[in-house]
């Protein structure tokens, strides 16, 4: 059933991957584990810079790599997750496999993740995102605090996260778990 207003969703019921591509509305949400996330409104000035800052740096390196780098809005329905379907849209996903890529976004777990958080995330929001990532197979997550100038890293070992040294904006190079001679300037994520 197409909705074409926010509003008219029930949020007290989950919903499935083909309700979320009837909705015609503005808004931009999230679903997890079938439950509906409304988004943030449009992230600010510093959310962008270090969303656009990662985003080049990445794609300049990976362009030697036959990887795919996308930025939100860009939608990654995960593997069939517990307790009902989920479409998250990441500040920054890398895909190395290809054959993922579909006309409406990703099908699987993308290889690298970072979520940069803005003022509206919420502690459940993500956690939750923590556990769906981890559950389908994200090989390494990153959190990005700018209030706190604080990268939080997680690399997927045995099918469990590990938790990587935090870094800061002080630091000369954060690098990747996925693509290990990827250096990226703490001042430049954060500058």
């Amino acid at each position: 059933m197409a909705l074409d207003r926010f509003e008219d969703l029930d949020l007290s019921r989950q919903y499935t991957y083909a309700d979320y591509l009837t909705w015609k509305f503005t808004e931009r949400v999230e679903l997890l584990r079938g439950w509906v996330v409304k988004m943030s409104p449009a992230p600010n000035t510093h959310h962008q810079r270090i969303s656009g800052e990662l985003f080049f740096v990445i794609k300049t390196h990976i362009g030697k790599n036959k990887c795919d780098v996308f930025s939100a809005p860009f939608d990654v329905r995960l593997p069939r997750t517990t307790g009902g379907e989920t479409v998250v849209q990441p500040d920054i996903s890398v895909i190395s496999d290809r054959d993922k890529l579909t006309k409406q976004g990703c099908t699987g777990a993308p290889d690298w993740v970072i979520e940069i958080l803005s003022p509206g995330h919420t502690p459940r929001e993500m956690r939750e995102k923590y556990q769906l990532y981890e559950e389908s197979g994200v090989r390494e997550y990153w959190v990005i605090e700018p209030a706190n100038g604080l990268v939080l890293r997680y690399e997927l070992r045995d099918g469990i996260f590990i938790g990587l040294a935090p870094r800061t904006s002080e630091d000369e190079s954060i690098t990747s778990v996925v693509f290990p001679d990827l250096n990226i300037s703490g001042a430049g994520i954060f500058g």
